[in-house]
């Protein structure tokens, strides 16, 4: 069932939609848990994400300034009124050119609730102007009298409230009106150019006229803008590109949770191969009470540790997990001389030979989050190639299972980390040179493994992978918590000026 929105608003298109794009595409990409929210998951939703109250208002904040300048001038259709008045006879009234040009918007905040969310501004002050003409003839004398000038309206006390249903459709959230109003609570105009003293009367009484005008034209520009807006969500993308091959899938799983102080969402969160069937997973809980300690965050960001299996997963499946070590610290390990007191047979075979080793994971490797540790496996068979001439000769394969423990960071917007060694086994799976002591060769396999394997996929890791968030947004005085099978990011946020023109640019205008 589809939750229910209530938003009241009190200045024309600047308070109010705004804050409901940015809001709505900005939960598109963030996928999170916050503060003291429960969340239902799903086998399907590995990822999800809440908004709180702070957060929420530093969104609305953000997009007030940009909203009140990019909607303004908007123009009202022109008013006509015809009147009999005692000793001058019929007076023809025409209102033309009425524009807001100007907003002002006092406090304004969002109030959340099990039913929807509250968006509310007061103090709100909208400028107009206008061109009036008249015109009149007496039974006196059939002369016609006309006169022309400027006006200035001031409009106090705007209020308009939307009702939207906010649900998941095909795995996109899905907007809807359920209803639409406005309402002007006091006007005043003030004449310029012509008689405007002698007619300031008469042009008051399109007070009523005037504030129709404004109430239907932003209710009229607010249920066009709902419209775009739910095209604009429906056609937003359902997977996001890690690189040319991988992409992390961001369907919406449920409906939307509120509560009090915050809104939450659940995404499927899982990478894969792109146009491939996705490893099936299973959420440990069915229910996840997450926490920061910081309760004042913005927002949080929980991921399942199947997320980080998928990324092994689709990388895996991908085959890009296999590598050739022609270059090591000690390159004399890279000859058969180098082995001649360990594997002897290797030597005596091959005398001097250049070696390479062919390293490639066996299996995706298993990442496994605990409260206090976050722990990887990893399977690898390494085979040696020894190099004559134009051939390469493989003469043996070694099975290693390597135990390591990791950790976390946050590196711009991104979850970057690194894996350090704690054991390793190995295995002897095949042999073209005979029997291998491998109690001889463990020593070798532990450098190479400390030297070269664990560089090599660190390098990788200190690069992390995107947390699905918004372009222009970046994380700031994020705290990490792990926790029984996932891992939290607890942040603020901010938005960089490079990028907020262009950004909210395109959502304004997408929306107007």
């Amino acid at each position: 069932m589809a939750k229910v929105i209530h938003l009241f608003f009190s200045c024309p298109e600047t308070s109010m939609a705004p804050p409901t794009i940015v809001l709505l595409i900005i939960v598109s990409f963030f996928i999170s848990t916050q503060t003291h929210l429960q969340v239902q998951a799903t086998d399907d939703a590995f990822t999800s994400i809440v908004i709180s109250q702070k957060g929420l208002d530093f969104l609305k904040d953000l997009l007030i300034t940009k909203a009140v300048s990019s909607i303004i001038p908007l123009q009202l259709p022109q008013i006509s009124k015809s009147t009999r008045i005692p000793f001058l006879g019929n007076v023809n009234m025409v209102l033309s050119n009425i524009t807001i040009y100007g907003i002002d918007v006092g406090s304004s905040y969002f109030k959340l609730g099990d039913d929807g969310i509250a968006i509310i501004a007061s103090g709100t002050t909208c400028n107009l102007s206008m061109s009036w003409y008249y015109s009149y003839s007496t039974w006196i004398a059939p002369v016609v009298v006309s006169d022309e000038g400027r006006a200035s309206i001031q409009v106090e006390g705007l209020e308009v409230g939307l009702t939207l249903g906010l649900g998941i459709q095909d795995g996109t959230l899905k907007l809807t009106l359920k209803d639409c109003g406005c309402y002007v609570k006091d006007i005043s105009i003030k004449l310029d150019g012509g008689a405007s003293w002698l007619y300031q009367g008469m042009i008051n009484a399109f007070e009523e006229q005037i504030g129709s005008a404004v109430e239907t034209s932003v209710t009229k520009k607010l249920k066009d803008g709902i419209v775009k807006l739910d095209s604009l969500l429906q056609a937003l993308p359902k997977e996001m590109p890690l690189d040319d091959n991988t992409s992390l899938n961001v369907t919406f799983v449920n409906d939307p949770v509120l509560s009090n102080s915050s809104i939450g969402f659940e995404v499927n969160g899982l990478f894969a191969r792109r146009n491939a069937s996705v490893s099936k997973y299973r959420n440990k809980d069915s229910q996840a009470l997450v926490s920061c300690s910081d309760s004042s965050k913005m927002l949080g960001i929980s991921l399942d540790e199947a997320v980080f299996n998928s990324v092994g997963d689709a990388y895996f499946n991908a085959e890009f997990m296999q590598w050739i070590v022609d270059k090591i610290p000690d390159q004399s390990f890279l000859n058969t001389a180098g082995w001649r007191f360990i594997v002897p047979q290797l030597y005596k075979k091959y005398p001097n030979h250049d070696m390479d080793l062919n390293v490639s994971l066996s299996s995706p490797p298993v990442v496994r989050i605990s409260e206090h540790n976050i722990d990887a496996t990893i399977y690898a068979d390494l085979i040696i190639d020894v190099l004559e001439e134009n051939r390469v000769i493989p003469v043996a394969c070694i099975s290693l299972v390597i135990s390591a423990s990791g950790s976390v960071k946050i590196s711009g917007n991104n979850l970057a980390g690194s894996i350090k060694l704690n054991d390793f086994s190995m295995s002897l799976k095949w042999s073209n040179i005979g029997n291998l002591r491998l109690y001889l060769i463990q020593p070798v396999m532990w450098t190479i493994i400390q030297t070269v394997f664990l560089p090599y996929v660190n390098s990788h890791l200190g690069k992390g992978f995107p947390l699905p968030i918004i372009h222009g947004f970046t994380l700031q005085n994020a705290e990490l918590v792990c926790s029984s099978s996932r891992i939290i990011v607890c942040s603020d946020v901010i938005y960089s000026t490079a990028s907020r023109l262009q950004n909210l640019n395109w959502l304004l205008h997408s929306f107007v």
